[in-house]
């Protein structure tokens, strides 16, 4: 059932989107930002719009130092945050949903860490994701190796916001959960997520 707040939420979010959705089409409508809208909501989760500022101005800061422009920055959270879903991926084959989320709460964060890096990524596979990245995007893949050790943690940042304010919760973080399903592969672009809460909060 959607509450008063959820529904001014979603009719802040449909101006933005410029479209009304339909009676039934609230649940798949831009599946992980609605989980970040669901998570502000819930008092029981960690999400608010504070943290998202929080996120998206460290993002917003190093594309301004990196001298990317908001479609560069958009493309470049897109292609990490399809490289560490597939980290996350492999983690919870391997170690199961627990580790993931442990991992997510541990090393997020809005500063550089690179901890975090290496805990998802090998040293060639950062090279092979900079490399990969500056490709596509005209980018320098110095630049983008020199910028990993701080996307990184702020992803796991906007992944941790659906975590429960609640310890020992576990693994009940539906935005994370969303995040890894491995059929939702074309609901769950980072970067896409990430521009629409920058408009969300404008």
């Amino acid at each position: 059932m959607l509450t008063i707040k959820r529904l001014l939420l979603l009719t802040r979010l449909d101006t933005i989107q410029g479209e009304i959705p339909s009676n039934n089409s609230f649940e798949p409508y831009m599946s992980l930002f609605d989980q970040i809208l669901g998570a502000i909501e819930n008092p029981n989760q960690q999400a608010s719009p504070d943290q998202l500022g929080s996120i998206l101005g460290t993002v917003q800061q190093l594309a301004g130092q990196s001298g990317m422009d908001p479609n560069t920055t958009q493309a470049v959270m897109s292609m990490l945050g399809g490289y560490v879903r597939s980290a996350l991926q492999e983690q919870q084959a391997n170690q199961g949903s627990d580790a993931v989320q442990q991992t997510v709460n541990q090393l997020s964060g809005t500063t550089a860490n690179p901890q975090a890096l290496s805990a998802l990524f090998s040293p060639a596979m950062q090279q092979q994701i900079a490399t990969t990245i500056g490709d596509r995007t005209g980018m320098d893949p110095n630049l983008i190796q020199g910028i990993l050790p701080t996307l990184v943690p702020v992803i796991l940042n906007f992944l941790q916001s659906g975590a429960s304010s609640q310890s020992g919760s576990g693994t009940n973080n539906p935005v994370l959960n969303l995040f890894l399903d491995a059929n939702q592969d074309g609901n769950v672009d980072l970067g896409d997520a990430m521009n629409l809460a920058a408009k969300f909060l404008n």
